[in-house]
């Protein structure tokens, strides 16, 4: 019953979608586009205190059939399992002290990351795995730097520097790896998603971004900010 509850097309139609899905990059770079453009990332329940499970119906239920948004190993995890729904080969892993989950999808002899929970900054589309190459995606710039103990360092690139986001290995990962990254990410009373509400999504031309104190909206490197005065006001 669990699997009929998962379907791509309901997915295709979260997203908007309306393109061929067969394992091509094509496909990859439009689905990894159209699910950072249309679902939030969010820290909801982790500040409520609310069970994230990561099983394939709970993430679809959740995002998909409630129209929710999630944060990394929700989005990433339902990416994942949509991607291998459609034939790609797919390696979960972690990065960033193994607190954020990332994908590695390869397509012939060539491989991408794919990102779709990691927020502020993060990329909209798949990126080569290539080091030293600068790839633009709407507003930004990131490229794969050098990072000791680390096969990749994804980094963003800000004025003339680039910065570093997080830095990861190509060691595939377990459910159970990701079971535990998860637990203590929402429930370390020093996390920074038990310290505040968010919601974030990316534009072709910036960032919308809602927390505890502000609305804030990027759009073509101007910024304008309102002040959140209570709960009411944040909900609206």
């Amino acid at each position: 019953m669990a699997e009929e509850m998962f379907s791509l097309n309901d997915y295709f139609d979260r997203i908007g979608f309306r393109g061929k899905a067969d394992v091509s990059f094509e496909t990859l770079n439009a689905l990894h586009t159209a699910h950072t453009l249309n679902i939030p990332f969010e820290n909801l329940d982790v500040y409520y205190k609310r069970p994230l499970l990561l099983d394939k119906e709970s993430l679809f239920k959740k995002i998909v059939t409630g129209k929710r948004g999630g944060y990394c190993f929700e989005m990433n995890g339902l990416f994942s399992f949509v991607l291998r729904e459609i034939g790609f080969k797919v390696t979960d892993l972690l990065a960033g002290g193994r607190l954020h989950q990332i994908l590695m999808v390869e397509i012939g002899d060539d491989r991408y990351l794919a990102d779709v929970g990691f927020g502020n900054d993060g990329i909209t589309s798949p990126l080569l795995l290539v080091e030293g190459l600068e790839q633009k995606q709407f507003t930004n710039t990131y490229r794969f730097g050098a990072e000791p103990k680390f096969d990749f360092a994804l980094q963003r690139k800000a004025g003339d520097e680039f910065i570093t986001m997080y830095a990861f290995t190509l060691q595939e990962c377990s459910p159970l790896d990701f079971m535990i990254s998860n637990h203590f990410t929402a429930t370390y009373p020093k996390s920074f998603f038990n310290s505040m509400r968010m919601c974030t999504m990316p534009t072709k031309e910036g960032r919308i971004t809602l927390t505890d104190k502000h609305f804030k909206v990027v759009e073509n490197g101007e910024t304008v900010e309102t002040a959140i005065a209570d709960d009411e006001e944040f909900n609206t």
